[in-house]
C-alpha cells in the first residue's frame, strides 16, 4: 500500500482482488510517543486493546502494521469479543508498557535510536519488515509475527503475573523444570552437544538460559496451535525442535503439555489468522466506537468518511479504496 491509502479500522480484501483476506478492526494513528527520544524515528502506531503498543517506522506498509496488531489482538483475545481474555495479563502489559517495534531493516535509523535511548522493560522482541507476511500468519520461515508478539506477551505478561509457572530463571518455575527435561539437562549456556534424548536443542550461542526459556515457551505454544504440523516445517525446525505436532508434544513433553494446557493461565492456543474484528452483537466493540458507525481515519488522525452499518471497504493493491456491502450484518 502507498502512504496515500487510508489507515483503516476495517481493512478487507476479497479473493478476487488479492491473494489473502485481511479484516482488521483497528485504526492507524500518528506516533503518540514522538517526543520521546527512543521512539522519535517511528511514524505510525496502533493501540491494541489498550495494553499493547505497535509502532512502525516510515516504509512499513499499513497492511503489515495492521497484521501485527491483528495477531497481537488474536493472541490476547482468543474468543474475539473485544476484551483481553485474562485481565491480569492485560494489567501487566499495560503497566509494563508492552510494545512491538516494526523496523524497516536491521540497523535502520529507528533501531539505532531505539537501542541507544530505550530504558524500559516493555520490549522483548522486534520485528523487521521482511519478516512479516500477512498472507502466511505465523508460518515458519515466512512470517515471524506470531513468534515475536508471543515473546513480548509471555515476557512482559505471563512471566510477571504467574512466576511460579513461567519464571525464566533456572530452578524457578514449572517452565524451567520442563525445559531442563526437554534439553536433556540443565545448561546455563549452549552445550557443545545436547544429549541424544533431548528434543529441544536450540544452539544460538547468544541466547542465555532465560532466552532459551522464552524460546521454549514459544515452540510449545505454536506446536499446540498446529502451526508447525507439516512435513516441510518439521524438517526445517528439527535442528532446534523435534515435536512439530500437538500429538508429539502431548506424548513426549508431558510436563510442558500439561503446563500450557492448564486453564489457570489462559495461554493462547488457537492459531491467529490475521483477521480481527470483534462481532459481539449490540455492544461497543472494545475500541470506544459503536459498531453501527465505523470511523475511517487518515494518517493524520483526521476523520474522512463514515461507514454505515453493513458496509466495509475493499483496499486494493494499488491503494485505491471503495465501499462494499458486507455479508456480515452484525
Amino acid at each position: 500500500m502507498t502512504q496515500k491509502s487510508f489507515a483503516l479500522i476495517s481493512l478487507a480484501c476479497s479473493f478476487v482482488t488479492c491473494k489473502a483476506q485481511q479484516e482488521v478492526c483497528f485504526s492507524i494513528e500518528g506516533n503518540p510517543f514522538e517526543q520521546e527520544d527512543a521512539f522519535s524515528e517511528f511514524t505510525h502506531y496502533i493501540d491494541v486493546l489498550g495494553c499493547f503498543h505497535v509502532l512502525a517506522e516510515s516504509g512499513v506498509s499499513d497492511s503489515k502494521l495492521l497484521h501485527v496488531a491483528a495477531v497481537a489482538a488474536e493472541l490476547l483475545d482468543q474468543d474475539e469479543d473485544g476484551q483481553v481474555d485474562d485481565p491480569s495479563i492485560e494489567e501487566a502489559l499495560s503497566t509494563g508498557q508492552a510494545l512491538m517495534p516494526i523496523l524497516n531493516f536491521e540497523g535502520s535509523d529507528a533501531e539505532e535510536v531505539l537501542f541507544e535511548s530505550y530504558d524500559g522493560s516493555g520490549i522483548a522482541a522486534v520485528l523487521y519488515n521482511e519478516e512479516i507476511d500477512p498472507e502466511q500468519p505465523g508460518h515458519w520461515g515466512a512470517d515471524a509475527t506470531v513468534e515475536e508478539v508471543l515473546h513480548t506477551i509471555n515476557h512482559v505478561g505471563h512471566a510477571m503475573v504467574y512466576p511460579e509457572a513461567f519464571s525464566l530463571q533456572p530452578n524457578s518455575s514449572l517452565l524451567s523444570e520442563a525445559m531442563d527435561v526437554a534439553r536433556g539437562g540443565q545448561f546455563m549456556s549452549v552445550p557443545d552437544a545436547y544429549p541424544e534424548e533431548a528434543w529441544y536443542h536450540y544452539d544460538d550461542w547468544t541466547c542465555d538460559y532465560e532466552c532459551m526459556a522464552i524460546e521454549y515457551l514459544y515452540w510449545s505454544i505454536v506446536t499446540q496451535m498446529g502451526i508447525l504440523n507439516d512435513a516441510i516445517t518439521a524438517q526445517g525446525i528439527s535442528n532446534e525442535w523435534e515435536l512439530p505436532s500437538p500429538e508429539a508434544l502431548e506424548s513426549t513433553d508431558v510436563l510442558m503439555h500439561a503446563l500450557i494446557n492448564d486453564a489457570t493461565y489462559m495461554l493462547p492456543l488457537v492459531a491467529p489468522d490475521g483477521n480481527y474484528c470483534p462481532t459481539s452483537a449490540g455492544a461497543s466493540d472494545g475500541f470506544g466506537v459503536e459498531r453501527s458507525v465505523v470511523k475511517v481515519l487518515n494518517l493524520l488522525g483526521q476523520e474522512v468518511n463514515g461507514l454505515e452499518k453493513g458496509m466495509k471497504l475493499h483496499v486494493f493493491d494499488d491503494g485505491t479504496v471503495e465501499k462494499v456491502l458486507s455479508n456480515d450484518q452484525n
